[in-house]
């Protein structure tokens, strides 16, 4: 098992009951979306979802995985763009003619209900608003000033309900020089400085191999959103709550911002090592890359025990961390020798137990190889229509509730897959159905054979 090999890896020698146990019971997990219920602490807020891409989209599944019911709406023709982005090879997993459909698009999708509706059309329209009065939340990722074109901006959603949060999120923000320029994570995380700071040191700007920007924007504004929910509950009105890539990129500056802002320092890229921590960088070993530091002058000193090397105690150079910090290179060169001397595993191993932070780089098959992986129950498996195999593995939620858990009740949706059954819900008759379907004003499987 997983947790075995691990074991025996770091060399550990306390019981493995407890690990086992929580690895055999996570592997026997396979997760059927039928008849699972919302008990989340959202369970019954309703969220509609305009958005696309990635940002809005991880904020509303998040919102959804804690139990709000969040009703995607897509354009007729295309729905949302990460539908198509697909890797090479990816075709395989889908079967012919349900798509567009991609890990993509799954990876944040997942726990919402797909309607495929026109807004520029004036019944599309009239229908949306209808779904606003009995709604709590309107997500969008439009250009500023677009909503207010479709006649759907907060004003026009207020005047039907009072109570509407309406949560905007865009590449720079509604108002500012730059406010009608399109959003995007690299060009965010270039314009507001990541792609400064990330590279290694002396080279060119290197982009994070995940859409951080993004992401973080969408954290950002899940938990505004439900600040926002909870500030209703006092004044029992909604309001505007608009967020931005920039802004989020800049907000996540930190120490570096600070840095500039009061002394006037420029910030350089410095790889895996850290401007003010020496040393803390990840190191070659005989085989793979072995990550780990000292945050204090006492790990330093546990630190040139572990490496065989506990005279550097006694250097001058290397007595306190701001004489590390100034002293740098001196340094790295004795620890990239001695980390050079034993494998990944070794390390790993003559590390554990120490109370030092460390860790090897894992690859992908390593991460979900990991007994903390399996036993924190962060991949689940279920079921899934669109895939040749009829089902996914996906990532499970990243917080745990105690009593008011999340929970994973259905399958990313096809492109317009819940169309009737949403509608029907808001009064819309089946006659008038298959009309909109004629006129192009909704999609779904069951008036269309692509």
């Amino acid at each position: 098992m997983a947790a075995r090999r691990w074991q025996l890896l770091l060399g550990q020698t306390r019981s493995s009951n407890f690990n086992d146990t929580a690895i055999r019971i996570a592997r026997q997990r396979c997760y059927s979306t039928t008849n699972v219920q919302a008990d989340g602490p959202l369970t019954g807020v309703k969220v509609l979802d305009l958005s696309r891409v990635l940002a809005a989209p991880y904020c509303t599944q998040i919102l959804a995985d804690y139990g709000a019911e969040v009703i995607k709406i897509e354009d007729p023709d295309r729905g949302d763009d990460t539908r198509y982005w697909t890797i090479a090879g990816e075709d395989k997993m889908w079967k012919p003619g349900v798509g567009p459909m991609s890990n993509y698009f799954s990876a944040v999708n997942r726990n919402k209900k797909s309607v495929a509706l026109n807004l520029k059309h004036q019944r599309g329209r009239e229908v949306f608003l209808e779904m606003v009065k009995d709604a709590d939340v309107v997500v969008e990722n439009l250009r500023p000033g677009n909503m207010e074109r479709l006649k759907l901006g907060y004003q026009d959603l207020r005047k039907i309900n009072k109570r509407i949060i309406l949560a905007s999120t865009s590449g720079y923000g509604a108002g500012g020089p730059f406010e009608h320029r399109a959003g995007y994570d690299m060009i965010a995380a270039a314009e507001a400085g990541l792609l400064h700071l990330t590279g290694e040191r002396g080279r060119g700007p290197v982009r994070p191999g995940l859409g951080l920007t993004d992401m973080s924007t969408g954290l950002y504004m899940h938990g505004a959103i439900m600040a926002a929910l909870y500030a209703r509950e006092r004044t029992g009105e909604g309001q505007k709550i608009d967020g931005s890539l920039y802004e989020t990129q800049v907000a996540l500056l930190t120490n570096v911002a600070l840095s500039w802002l009061n002394l006037g320092v420029e910030a350089e890229r410095w790889g895996t090592q850290h401007p003010s921590v020496v040393p803390y960088d990840a190191f070659k070993t005989k085989d793979l890359y072995f990550v780990c530091g000292a945050t204090n002058d006492k790990q330093f000193v546990n630190l040139v025990k572990l490496l065989g090397v506990p005279e550097l105690t006694e250097d001058a150079r290397f007595k306190t961390n701001g004489d590390r910090v100034n002293n740098r290179e001196a340094l790295f060169k004795i620890l990239n020798e001695q980390f050079a001397t034993k494998t990944c595993d070794e390390w790993v191993a003559a590390f554990d137990g120490s109370g030092m932070p460390y860790a090897p780089i894992n690859t992908m098959e390593k991460v979900f190889d990991h007994p903390q992986t399996e036993a924190r129950d962060m991949v689940q498996e279920i079921a899934l229509d669109s895939a040749k195999d009829g089902k996914i593995k996906i990532l499970g939620p990243a917080i745990k509730f105690s009593q008011t858990k999340a929970t994973i009740r259905s399958q990313p949706p096809l492109h317009g897959e819940n169309t009737i059954e949403v509608l029907k819900r808001f009064g819309v008759a089946d006659a008038e159905l298959e009309s909109l379907a004629e006129e192009g004003v909704i999609k779904n499987r069951e008036f269309t054979s692509s």
